[in-house]
């Protein structure tokens, strides 16, 4: 059974017609990326899975179960957990201190100290336990929220743009991460315009435009698709520039 499925999932805002008739499936221990050029309704896309908007039609499956119409908090429940863009970090508290507020109520106290050290170990934090949160780097931040998220121990990481304003070195410690969680048996869907990020992770990779699937595939199928190619070197259409001018005028989401 696959783990995650949308199925003819449409969001309009107004008259703009953000997600379009979206068929995603995502396999149990997959890891799978959504990119596009902006405006495509990836971050659209994302929070419809999360539960941020509902959807104007269509339907999204958990685990086999319809979740269309749940909360998010009752999704995190079922085992999704996300990291957003922005870090969403406790920053007057140590990085120590973040860990045990997401970890405090998943661990019995016996072992909350020890399974705090494995995971500043797997973050590669563990010489900055102490320090003040605000004060990392922003790639350490971004670590930080990515451990607070796996401290759940999802069924399903959801990662919107996890490498975002990082360093080439950065970004490729972070698809190790990835990798490493993935081989212990996480599904993760992530949202990234890097590719050499995509490339280092992905299994399968979703390419949405206009807020429709465009192509699905293998890193490598995707690659080799010109019509891909070029609609990421900016061969814009009278159609994507009125689809970007209705983003602009309707105040919807800008994905």
């Amino acid at each position: 059974m696959p783990m995650l499925q949308t199925q003819g999932l449409n969001k309009r805002f107004g008259g703009l017609h953000v997600t379009n008739n979206v068929d995603l499936t995502l396999q149990a221990g997959e890891v799978h990326c959504l990119i596009g050029p902006n405006g495509a309704g990836k971050s659209t896309l994302f929070r419809l899975i999360l539960g941020e908007h509902l959807p104007s039609s269509g339907t999204i499956l958990f685990g086999g179960e319809d979740i269309t119409s749940l909360k998010p908090f009752q999704r995190i429940r079922r085992g999704m957990s996300v990291k957003f863009q922005v870090p969403g970090i406790f920053k007057a508290l140590s990085v120590r201190q973040n860990l045990e507020i997401a970890m405090q109520h998943h661990y019995d106290p016996a072992v909350l100290g020890e399974e705090i050290d494995k995971l500043l170990a797997f973050l590669n934090l563990t010489a900055d336990a102490t320090r003040l949160a605000g004060n990392l780097s922003h790639g350490q931040k971004q670590w930080l929220e990515i451990g607070m998220a796996i401290s759940l121990k999802p069924r399903l990481l959801l990662l919107d743009e996890p490498t975002a304003g990082m360093s080439p070195e950065e970004t490729h410690a972070t698809g190790e991460m990835v990798k490493r969680l993935n081989a212990q048996g996480m599904t993760v869907l992530a949202v990234e315009h890097d590719m050499a990020f995509v490339r280092q992770v992905a299994q399968q990779v979703t390419v949405l435009h206009l807020g429709k699937v465009f192509a699905q595939g293998s890193i490598d199928e995707i690659v080799a698709n010109e019509d891909v190619a070029a609609i990421y070197l900016g061969q814009t259409t009278a159609h994507e520039t009125a689809h970007e001018t209705a983003h602009a005028t309707t105040g919807a989401p800008h994905a």
